[in-house]
């Protein structure tokens, strides 16, 4: 009964708009009376044991180095590169905002900030071009999505946090539903503008495209690299990737300068100011609920309702599609991750590939109204109608709920690499 009106309190204050941190404040308050030692200031000791682990220093120095590529000239040399790669290719400039996107993910592990570095450079390209203006925006935030899926991801590393999952494995299994994406956008690309004019593939341009970009290719070589042969940890790999990536900017590139920095570091500080809370609080949350054996009750409920693990891995995948039109992607793994992985495992899916499967249905909802993060920020950088904005994500989102049908159907998509 306990853990029902727990339910229904998070239920009500959703329904009610409150903010997140109101919303988990309650639940932790509520949780510590029933559960606890019916002591309000035990949260505050929870929430520091729960922030005590050295993973969570990684998220905030990924947010700066992505800030620093995107001041910065990386994302426009790795756009010169996959533009020489593709020109060749019906619909070539899509084709290489797809391919850039996924390069420039695997660098900064966020999705606004891959979607408005790439777009912010390709999508008046792709407009100049004669690309029609809805299939270049729809390239352009899809592309973005592709951050959070694609090693190294935020969101992957506060499902490993919340869930107490390895974040090598997360970022190895998330390589084949990544890659998978990335072919199914680039085929759809080159069908979409299959009648537009092409360029002849040029050795020289592209050397020259290499040339001027080995620096910022090299960067999720180091990074991914260093982590997958374990040379060093995710959060050890996220101070290398900082580091790198000021000293290309700063001293080979030269287009960043210490003034540039100040304001990175700033909107990391915003950025980091409204998630941490959040994070202290969700995971002192599931401390508590995990020392009460609340996620092994609600199993015990879930599996007197739902016997087949195909019954259930459906209805999640439901549940999720529709909560991620409504929250955004950290909200919704703070919330629903503790809860519906360990259901998983009892059902007979690893942690890993059901977070992959979360990631994917959250990506998909970056994409979908009324709370589509992407469509958003896509409003205001692109200056698009939303309306306008959601007709142009239609068939990326349908693109991506056959890779998320394959991969919950095909598990070894998201292990093969893990294994």
């Amino acid at each position: 009964m306990s853990t029902l009106i727990l339910i229904a309190l998070v239920a009500a204050f959703l329904l009610l708009r409150q903010p997140l941190l109101v919303i988990l404040l309650a639940a932790i308050a509520y949780a510590q009376l029933i559960w606890g030692r019916g002591q309000p200031d035990w949260i505050m000791e929870d929430m520091f044991v729960s922030l005590d682990k050295e993973l969570i220093l990684a998220i905030p120095m990924f947010m700066l180095c992505g800030g620093v590529m995107t001041k910065g000239s990386t994302a426009r040399r790795l756009i010169e590169v996959a533009r020489a790669l593709t020109g060749h290719l019906p619909g070539g400039l899509g084709v290489a905002c797809i391919l850039s996107s996924a390069i420039f993910a695997a660098i900064s592990g966020s999705s606004i900030v891959t979607m408005i570095a790439i777009g912010s450079v390709l999508y008046p390209a792709m407009k100049e071009a004669g690309y029609s203006p809805r299939y270049a925006i729809g390239a352009v935030m899809s592309g973005g999505t592709l951050g959070i899926v694609i090693p190294p991801s935020i969101p992957l590393i506060l499902y490993g946090l919340v869930t107490e999952t390895s974040i090598v494995d997360l970022f190895l299994a998330g390589i084949g539903p990544g890659l998978l994406l990335v072919l199914f956008f680039a085929l759809y690309s080159i069908f979409a503008n299959r009648h537009m004019k092409t360029t002849r593939f040029s050795w020289l341009v592209l050397g020259k495209a290499l040339r001027e970009g080995i620096w910022a290719l090299m960067m999720p070589i180091i990074l991914l690299g260093g982590i997958y042969s374990g040379y060093y940890s995710p959060t050890e790999a996220a101070a290398v990737a900082l580091v790198y990536a000021l000293m290309i900017e700063l001293f080979v590139h030269k287009e960043l300068v210490i003034r540039d920095y100040r304001d990175v570091v700033l909107d990391a500080v915003k950025l980091g100011g409204a998630l941490f809370p959040l994070i202290a609080v969700a995971l002192s949350l599931n401390l508590l609920l995990v020392d009460n054996r609340v996620p092994d009750q609600m199993v015990d409920l879930i599996r007197g309702w739902i016997s087949s693990p195909v019954t259930f891995i459906i209805a999640v995948n439901v549940l999720l599609l529709v909560v991620g039109a409504f929250m955004t992607t950290a909200e919704a793994i703070l919330i629903l991750g503790p809860i519906l992985a360990p259901m998983a495992v009892v059902y007979g899916f690893d942690k890993v590939v059901f977070g992959i499967i979360m990631i994917i249905n959250l990506e998909i909802g970056l994409l979908t109204p009324p709370v589509g993060l992407n469509l958003i920020v896509a409003m205001s950088a692109f200056k698009e109608k939303f309306g306008r904005l959601v007709r142009a994500a239609l068939p990326f989102i349908a693109l991506m709920i056959i890779v998320l049908a394959l991969v919950s159907w095909q598990p070894q998509i998201s292990l093969y690499f893990v294994n």
